[in-house]
């Protein structure tokens, strides 16, 4: 019995079929990089190491920084970090060209010292498409892939084991 006792259906005709747009330019949406009519970049550039999150804004100015709210010196008061932080900026002649607005959320000190110079890094790199070779060259476009290994059973940490005991 291979007949099918319903009828084929016939397709429905598309009752209004969508209108042509209209003639013009496609709008486009502002692409990562491209500056809105104050100067500052729509895309807020996004720099991580370990657990730390860092948004950052470069906007042209003075070279002030400031990061949730306060000042460099203040939320960085080691000299290291603060360093470790303006060599992307040093490198490629940008200190004094650039103000930078920063959010930095969870990890230590030092992952958002180290997220803060790869999210400036890859600003930059926006902004001044020819430093990319420099900024790669120094090892600045790179991100540090390191983070916290994860706890084993059986285990005290990660691989440290509890103590043996022959008897």
């Amino acid at each position: 019995m291979s007949a099918r006792w319903w009828p084929k259906r016939k397709p429905d005709p598309d009752p209004d079929p969508a209108p042509d747009p209209p003639p013009g330019p496609e709008p486009t949406l502002p692409s990562p990089g491209r500056r809105n009519p104050t100067g500052k970049i729509d895309v807020p550039i996004v720099g991580r190491r370990k657990e730390a999150v860092v948004r950052v804004r470069l906007v042209p100015g003075t070279g002030q920084f400031t990061l949730n709210g306060r000042s460099m010196e203040n939320y960085f008061p080691n000299k290291g970090h603060q360093q470790l932080i303006r060599e992307p900026l040093e490198l490629a002649g940008m200190v004094d060209r650039y103000d930078v607005i920063a959010t930095l959320k969870g990890g230590g000190i030092t992952g958002q010292a180290g997220a803060m110079r790869l999210a400036i890094t890859r600003g930059l790199v926006m902004l001044e498409p020819q430093d990319r070779t420099m900024l790669k060259k120094a090892g600045f476009l790179t991100r540090d892939a390191r983070v916290k290994e994860r706890k084993k059973y059986g285990l005290k940490k990660a691989r440290k084991a509890p103590q043996y005991s022959k008897r």
